[in-house]
C-alpha cells in the first residue's frame, strides 16, 4: 500500500494526552511547525506560516513519549501522514494527522538524556553471545597498516604486518 511518510520538525503545542484503552496505549499531541525564512530587506529571520499536525503514537512509543515530552519541546516526528476532510455543522474541515513511527527531541536545538525503558516484570532477556573483537592475524585495520591505528605501524608487535620500504632509484 502506498502511504505518505513524512519527517516533521517542530514544537509540541499541546499537553500530550495518554490513554490506555483495551486496544493498547495511545498518545496524542499537537505539533506546531513554523517555516522560517531570511528576509533580505530587514536582514533578519522571519516566521512564516505555522502548520499544526495531530500526532498519534501507539504502544511502547506512546508510553515513552508520554514520559518524555512537554509543551514547547522541540521534536522530530517521523510517521505516516493522513489528511482528512469532514463537514461539521455545514462547515468544511480539513485536518492533518501523523501516525508516528518515531518521536525524539530535536538535538539541533538542545540536549536530552536518554533513559532506556524498563522491561515489564517477567520479561525474559534473550541471551546474546559475546562478540569476537579480535582482529585476525595480519589483518591490520588502522590507517598505519597496524592493528591499533596509532600511526606507528605496530613496529613492536611481533607478527604485525610491516610496510614495504620505499624503493630508491
Amino acid at each position: 500500500m502506498n502511504e505518505t511518510t513524512v519527517c516533521v520538525v517542530g514544537n509540541v503545542a499541546t499537553r500530550p494526552v495518554y490513554r490506555e484503552p483495551a486496544s493498547g496505549p495511545s498518545l496524542r499531541f499537537r505539533l506546531a511547525v513554523t517555516a522560517r525564512y531570511r528576509d533580505r530587506e530587514k536582514n533578519a529571520w522571519t516566521d512564516g506560516h505555522t502548520n499544526f499536525f495531530t500526532v498519534w503514537a501507539n504502544r511502547q512509543l506512546a508510553a515513552n513519549a508520554s514520559a518524555s515530552l512537554e509543551v514547547g519541546d522541540p521534536v522530530v516526528v517521523q510517521g505516516r501522514l493522513k489528511v482528512r476532510s469532514d463537514v461539521r455543522e455545514g462547515q468544511s474541515w480539513t485536518s492533518a494527522e501523523i501516525d508516528a513511527v518515531a518521536v525524539g527531541h530535536d538535538m539541533a536545538r538542545g540536549t536530552s538524556a536518554f533513559r532506556r525503558a524498563s522491561r515489564p516484570e517477567g520479561a525474559a532477556v534473550p541471551p546474546r553471545p559475546e562478540p569476537d573483537w579480535e582482529t585476525p592475524e595480519g589483518g591490520g585495520g588502522g590507517r598505519d597498516g597496524g592493528g591499533d591505528g596509532d600511526g606507528d605501524a605496530d613496529a613492536a608487535v611481533p607478527g604485525a604486518r610491516q610496510p614495504e620500504p620505499a624503493a630508491v632509484t
